[in-house]
Formats: C-alpha cells, sequence, structure tokens
C-alpha cells in the first residue's frame, strides 16, 4: 500500500516548483511561454509569499503540485483561494491524487474563512473537467479571461 501525503514547498526546493510548471507547460502546449526562474520563483514564494506551493507525494516522491494564492471578492466580501495551477505527473493520473489536491485546498480555503475557491481550465482538458464536476465545481461559460501580458501591460500603462 503506497503512502500519500500534501505538504507545503519548501525554499530549498525552489528549483522542484519550477520543473513541475515546465512540466505543466508542456502538458498545456505552452512551454515557450514560461519565463520564470528560480530566482523569480523563491522571491514571489517565500520572500514576498504572493502565493504558495503544495507538493502531493507518493512514498516520499513528489508526483504532483498546486500553486496557490488569495484573490478578494467584493459580491463576498472576502477573500478566496484561487488555483493557478494544478498537476500530477501524467503516469501517477487516476488515482485520485488530483482531486486529493483539490480537497485539501477546500479544507485550506474553509480554515482561512474564504468565500470561495475558483480556477480555470483549458476547454479540451477533459478528464480535468470531469473531475471537476465531478467535486461540484460549477463552469463559469459566460465570463471570459482578460489578459494585458507584460508587453502589453507596459505599453498602455505607459500610454498618455
Amino acid at each position: 500500500m503506497s503512502q500519500f501525503t500534501i505538504r507545503p514547498a519548501k525554499p530549498e526546493e525552489t528549483s522542484l516548483v519550477l520543473d513541475f510548471i515546465k512540466k505543466l507547460a508542456v502538458y498545456e502546449k505552452c512551454a515557450d511561454e514560461v519565463v520564470a526562474d528560480e530566482a523569480t520563483l523563491y522571491n514571489s514564494l517565500f520572500v514576498e509569499r504572493s502565493a504558495e506551493v503544495v507538493f502531493a507525494e507518493e512514498d516520499g516522491m513528489v508526483i504532483g503540485f498546486a500553486l496557490f494564492f488569495h484573490n478578494f471578492s467584493t459580491f463576498v466580501g472576502r477573500k478566496g483561494l484561487y488555483l493557478e495551477d494544478l498537476f500530477i505527473l501524467p503516469e501517477k493520473r487516476g488515482r485520485g491524487y488530483g482531486k486529493a489536491l483539490l480537497k485539501y485546498l477546500a479544507k485550506l480555503a474553509v480554515e482561512r474563512n474564504c468565500g470561495r475557491m475558483e480556477w480555470i481550465c483549458l476547454d479540451w482538458n477533459k478528464p480535468a473537467l470531469a473531475v471537476y464536476r465531478s467535486i461540484g465545481a460549477i463552469p463559469m461559460d459566460e465570463w471570459r479571461v482578460q489578459r494585458l501580458d507584460e508587453n502589453a501591460l507596459k505599453a498602455f500603462a505607459a500610454d498618455n
């Protein structure tokens, strides 16, 4: 019987966080978009504490991760937990580890008095979408993500 645990990432594991981010980017077919480096991640996660990472382990081996942070809902009037990334190694999928990470984060959100938990998912990721429906997640089909990337952000900010 294998031993499964979830635990917070440690500062000395920043390179492992980056490795999982790169694995996720390959899965999502956007590996060329990863510009994060260890120094930036270390500062963001362990100095500024802008986000948090937890690792999923099976028999002491890291097999997945989740990166999340708090946002705020004006409608609810409280913070929420926003799941930015969740990734399980392909050979470890289908064993409930992703769902276990979601449950861990849901419990954390409740402990922290969050009003909700949100994330986005690519529309072609049918296995993930099936898991999300099975736990009661509701798709927000009428909402569309809007983004200013770094170049557009700087251009807009500088525009007079």
